[in-house]
């Protein structure tokens, strides 16, 4: 494997463009068995409902059963053990599909289970599997529906079930970040998860908030208690992490992806960061 495949959004799925979706695993399960290590470009919620198998989300690893949700948000690398798929539900959607109604545009990446400071992506909702369950078929049917397919029901009832996600993931997993709300540093944030493989300079993420460097490393510094150019390499490593697990390229074709010009201060500034040169961490998580 070359390169980590990526999914996206089947926008015309249903005929005209509808940016939500319920998907079985059977369903999906050749494309999983296909590229069980893929990212996504959307939003998906996953619903075990029987068997076992095991999944990672970013290279953690966890167990599934009967009850379990698991959550990924665009670009998250998803890997599957495709010799025990369980069987379950995949509810997917765009950011687009609430932001075109909502006026907050941090609505979906605050909500816990999608925050970057989450604990886990995966919670048991055995308490509250029954309410999910019935959601879960009103969203099939609705999206089923030839008549309509009323966005604003759908919109409604994915609000419903993602809130009360959210109420459950907080109880089984609090939310402990101290960091400070911040609007730049969310931007910023949001600025670098899109482009960090092109830009590793702070002046470019600065430049395009109209702020200076200056003001740009205060804010992120109080808010998340790092530089923004520590945030950006931390960023960089977990792709190359992730790039030096999961593929075949090798450290010059990584450091291209990652747009270093210079091969030798991508592994430089790997050692800096891990105390180990590429090879070292490809041979130690590939054991």
């Amino acid at each position: 494997m070359n390169a980590i495949p990526r999914y996206r959004f089947y926008k015309t799925k249903y005929g005209e463009e509808l940016l939500i979706d319920v998907v079985t695993l059977d369903g999906i399960k050749r494309y999983i068995t296909e590229h069980p290590v893929h990212t996504l470009s959307y939003f998906d919620i996953t619903f075990i409902t029987g068997g076992s198998g095991g999944f990672s989300i970013d290279g953690t690893p966890y167990l599934l059963e009967p009850g379990d949700v698991i959550f990924s948000r665009p670009n998250e690398v998803r890997a599957w053990d495709k010799t025990c798929l369980p069987q379950g539900y995949a509810l997917l959607f765009e950011e687009e599909f609430l932001l075109s109604f909502f006026n907050d545009r941090s609505f979906i990446r605050n909500l816990s289970y999608f925050n970057r400071d989450r604990t886990s992506a995966k919670i048991n909702i055995r308490d509250i599997y029954p309410r999910i369950e019935g959601l879960l078929q009103h969203l099939i049917s609705e999206i089923n529906n030839r008549e309509s397919k009323d966005k604003h029901i759908l919109r409604a009832q994915l609000y419903e079930m993602l809130m009360l996600l959210n109420r459950e993931y907080s109880k089984h997993e609090p939310v402990t970040s101290e960091r400070l709300p911040d609007s730049y540093t969310d931007s910023f944030i949001r600025l670098v998860d899109k482009n960090f493989k092109h830009h590793h300079d702070t002046r470019y993420y600065a430049d395009t908030l109209c702020i200076t460097p200056n003001y740009l490393n205060e804010a992120v510094h109080k808010s998340i208690g790092m530089s923004p150019k520590r945030y950006i390499q931390d960023k960089i490593i977990r792709e190359a992490k992730i790039l030096l697990s999961y593929t075949q390229l090798s450290v010059a074709e990584i450091a291209d992806e990652l747009n270093f010009e210079n091969h030798s201060y991508f592994i430089r500034l790997f050692r800096r960061q891990t105390t180990l040169t590429p090879l070292q961490y490809r041979r130690s998580v590939n054991r």
